[in-house]
């Protein structure tokens, strides 16, 4: 397992696990910074011995975080990430989050549909709050079906300015407007 962190952002330190495998290297966990815990410390409680080290695609997978995090058009390919890791149904919500177009949103009871498991929204939700992958994986783009914003692993504010970040802002209520809704007129 290796360590790259990312020290300055516009939120906080972001930290990334990767390894080199057979198909070259491949996340296996992206942390963001928190109000309560910078994601270098948690990195650090959660793997305490790891190596820092980068690579030509870790460096890539870097530059599109920054730019995603300062509201450019980025899209991450699964294959960069250790898909293979999480539970098929986890697999399965992760794949459909991956699928939300940039500057749209998706319900959690819209993806448990689409997943043929209709009334699994906090299964969805669930599967979300442990995606060892946000900002790879675009988890900030699944809102509550009422439009609120819902849980982030890295707390409301980030959620609130990744979505504003691209083109996605709540009324003056706090919901996120139909009109935003992937598959919405």
């Amino acid at each position: 397992m290796n360590a790259t962190f990312i020290r300055k952002t516009p939120f906080g330190p972001v930290a990334i696990a990767w390894e080199n495998t057979g198909r070259g290297p491949v996340v296996r966990h992206v942390f963001l910074s928190t109000p309560a815990r910078p994601a270098d410390e948690e990195f650090r409680r959660v793997f305490p011995d790891v190596a820092v080290a980068s690579c030509l695609d870790i460096r890539a997978i870097v530059a599109g975080i920054r730019a995603l995090l300062a509201g450019g058009d980025v899209e991450f390919d699964l294959d960069l990430v250790a898909l293979e890791a999480c539970p098929p149904f986890q697999q399965a919500v992760l794949r459909a989050t991956h699928r939300i177009p940039r500057g749209r949103v998706a319900s959690y009871g819209r993806i448990a549909a689409q997943l043929g498991r209709s009334g699994a929204s906090r299964a969805v939700g669930n599967a979300l709050a442990a995606n060892p992958f946000p900002l790879l994986v675009p988890c900030h783009r699944v809102v509550r079906s009422d439009g609120q914003l819902g849980g982030f692993g890295g707390g409301p504010l980030l959620k609130q300015a990744l979505l504003a970040r691209e083109g996605v802002a709540p009324d003056g209520s706090g919901r996120i407007v139909p009109a935003r809704f992937h598959g919405a007129g």
